[in-house]
């Protein structure tokens, strides 16, 4: 065997035409029916990812997806808008057909409504909805037909299609077409040939309940590769590359490794390095979710995509492209989604076995009516009933309305849901993951202590650090800004200036005042006496930080920073605990910071020092143990833990890109708003799985009464519509939900 045979590549490809889990499970298998092909693809990107030997052509992958009947293409540059693409097709689709259809339904099912003729203007409304309108579900029932399969798209393709057409023949050949026709519900149970009876209600209403179902999905779809798009867009775009002692300008993406650039305050570091010069205080909040920034010198490894606060950097390029922190994020966050287990809707799962038998029971009723000598009239009657009675009318109404009032009752809550997958990870979950900086905590810095040396007084104390701090924009000088100013009044302080990566200088009438890292006192021979040395290392054992104040050659004071915590955590933790779910505080600050906040709030399992990648294993382990795990972060570093986790909520003031990779967003920033999103998730799945039995169940009765004749078409649509009306009372009970 060649090299070239052992060789393997990755090919990314964008798969269209699918419309559920099962369409990407069939791209799938094809491709790997293919020698030495694995493939991955991801329903809710649209991508499979295929690992093949490098003699297999990304043509001949395009070619066997083809086959199985999608399309297939590489992966372009997506446009900055999407709001056009599949979710603003079906928006617009869904927005004509209800236009359409509702008026169709009304007068259908008024008796009082029906003026002379109506029929006719109804049949003309209904044309374009089940043809045009539910042209996707056809197209899908055609796809399905060829490879011997059939979903939901199947069943409403043709129960569409049956009443329409069957409203056609009624109304054009039949009795239903004169001038006084009036579309009576019989409640009778009797042979029929079915000739004057419409079922235009039904051929409208399927189709515009499904397709407002297809666009929430799209929806939610389109949020889960935000995700990506979001990560790729934290990269710089630019970079100030230093060639024989003057700074050129050349874009990021063609950065070498060994390359040395230069990063100005307030821009973006622009990939993976190392410092060689200067320092700087480095925003990294983005990455590792830290909120106080890190300060970097010469020898100080840096990441792509941080911002310098302030001070001048010059930075050896040491990882480039796909080998960046930021780069192997955002593959993570799509190898997660990727891995996530593909939880299919019950009506999908059902449909597969309830379809190809409602087809063969419409056939074998026919055949049998026939046979008997009933007569045509009477045999398509019999199948049009059980195609009628077969329609998914309900079905397509028990997730989409009960998804729409629990989600719009989560939302006046405070808590934004995706979809069905995501409740049905709610009832299972059994341990919920946290995030401690910006979910347990604020994420804002403040003081939590001040120790003045002996003898010193506490207001002037405050006065002098205070107007120090005013002057930075460093997140821990604005703590103690904002600590003074609601304290003290200030001190005048003249020639105010940035010390990079230490602290402040100033001057006063006693000289030279510092503010800063206990380190800027040591190197200026100034010692901490033994109560603030105390301090400092009380603060350092509980992951604190510690800005020391000095001026006339004298430490005069320990300032304590730390994240703050949220006033309602202690109290969501326990409620999580009395839902069944296990906390567990995982953290990329150290031991003692931890700690100390898990035992604020009641947790006993803390994961600290954690690093995006080992966020995710941290989620894997516990998943490997058999549990169902919940991740509620906030920040970019929790992204891809965020899409493991088997349900993924994100607090609503952290950045765009976990909120994309979430299945949950917590608009309240508040950790009871995951309470309420277990709780009423939990309730709304238990409202569309109620809604599912129903909509089977009847079918289940039902369905062998028509087989046998002995059920009215028009009382097979009444039955629909009264099931219908069942589904949609029992998802408005979650309007009611209280907290």
């Amino acid at each position: 065997m060649t090299a070239a045979a052992l060789e393997r590549v990755e090919t990314e490809l964008v798969v269209e035409g699918m419309t559920c889990g099962a369409c990407a499970s069939r791209v799938e298998r094809a491709l790997r029916k293919l020698d030495g092909v694995e493939a991955n693809v991801n329903y809710a990107t649209g991508k499979a990812a295929v690992t093949h030997p490098a003699g297999v052509a990304a043509d001949g992958l395009v070619a066997v997806i083809e086959r199985a009947g999608y399309t297939a293409r590489p992966p372009a540059p997506e446009p900055a808008d999407d709001d056009n693409g599949e979710a603003g097709a079906l928006l617009q689709r869904l927005a004509v057909c209800a236009v359409f259809a509702v008026p169709v339904i009304a007068v259908s099912m008024a008796p009082a409504l029906q003026f002379p003729l109506w029929q006719w203007t109804a049949l003309a409304m209904t044309a374009p909805v089940a043809l045009w309108g539910a042209l996707p579900f056809h197209r899908a029932a055609l796809t399905n037909l060829r490879h011997g399969a059939a979903t939901m798209d199947t069943l409403v393709s043709v129960g569409a299609l049956a009443a329409f057409l069957w409203s056609v023949y009624a109304i054009v050949l039949g009795s239903a077409g004169g001038r006084g026709y009036t579309h009576a519900f019989e409640l009778t149970i009797a042979p029929t040939d079915g000739a004057g009876q419409v079922y235009l209600e039904v051929a409208a209403g399927v189709t515009t309940f499904v397709l407002a179902g297809r666009y929430l999905e799209a929806r939610a779809r389109r949020r889960s590769g935000a995700a990506l798009r979001g990560l790729l867009a934290l990269a710089a775009t630019d970079a100030r590359v230093l060639r024989d002692g003057r700074e050129i300008s050349v874009p990021a993406d063609r950065l070498a490794v060994g390359d040395v650039f230069v990063v100005r305050p307030g821009e973006k570091i622009a990939t993976d390095g190392v410092v060689v010069e200067g320092a700087a205080a480095v925003d990294t909040a983005a990455i590792t979710g830290e909120p106080v920034p890190a300060d970097v010198t010469p020898g100080t490894d840096v990441v792509g995509g941080c911002v310098a606060l302030d001070g001048r950097l010059v930075v050896r390029a040491t990882r480039v492209g796909a080998d960046t922190q930021l780069a192997q994020t955002a593959a993570l966050v799509e190898r997660a989604q990727n891995g996530k287990a593909a939880v299919q809707r019950l009506a999908d799962r059902v449909c597969g076995e309830f379809v190809p038998v409602v087809l063969m029971l419409a056939a074998a009723t026919w055949g049998f009516w026939t046979g008997a000598g009933a007569g045509a009239g009477t045999a398509f009657g019999a199948a049009v009933a059980v195609l009628i009675v077969a329609c998914p009318c309900a079905l397509g109404l028990a997730t989409p309305t009960a998804l729409l009032v629990g989600t719009g009752r989560a939302a006046q809550l405070g808590v934004l849901v995706t979809g069905p997958a995501v409740l049905e990870s709610t009832r299972r979950v059994d341990t919920v993951v946290l995030d401690k900086t910006g979910t347990v905590t604020t994420g804002e810095m403040s003081v939590v202590d001040v120790v003045p040396a002996a003898g010193e007084n506490a207001d002037a104390v405050l006065g002098m650090a205070g107007a120090l701090a005013d002057a930075s924009t460093h997140p821990v000088s604005r703590a103690v800004a904002r600590h003074a100013g609601e304290r003290a009044a200030a001190v005048a302080v003249d020639g105010v200036v940035a010390l990079d990566g230490l602290g402040m200088r100033g001057t006063t009438a006693h000289g030279e005042v510092l503010l800063g890292r206990p380190r800027l006192l040591a190197d200026r021979g100034i010692a901490l006496p033994d109560d603030l040395a105390a301090a400092v290392d009380a603060a350092t054992a509980q992951g604190r930080s510690s800005v020391a104040l000095a001026w006339d050659g004298r430490a005069r004071a320990v300032f304590t920073v730390a994240d703050t915590l949220r006033p309602t955590s202690a109290d969501a933790v326990a409620q999580l605990r009395r839902l069944g779910l296990e906390p567990v505080l995982l953290t990329g600050d150290g031991p003692g910071a931890a700690r100390a906040v898990a035992d604020a709030v009641g947790i006993s399992t803390v994961i600290a020092d954690a690093l995006p990648t080992e966020k995710v294993e941290a989620v894997a382990r516990l998943q490997a143990e058999g549990r169902v795990v919940a991740m509620v972060g906030d920040g970019v570093n929790d992204a891809a833990a965020l899409a493991k986790a088997d349900l993924g909520m994100a607090m609503g003031t952290g950045t765009q890109v976990a909120i994309s990779a979430a299945d949950v967003t917590l608009v309240r920033s508040d950790l009871t708003a995951a309470v309420d999103a277990v709780r009423l998730s939990r309730r709304t799945l238990a409202v569309i799985k109620g809604n599912l039995v129903w909509a089977f169940g009847y079918n289940v009765v039902a369905l062998p009464i028509a087989a046998a004749g002995m059920l009215h078409p028009m009382l097979a649509g009444a039955t629909m519509a009264l099931s219908s009306v069942f589904v949609v009372t029992n998802s408005l009970r979650l309007a009611r939900w209280r907290r």
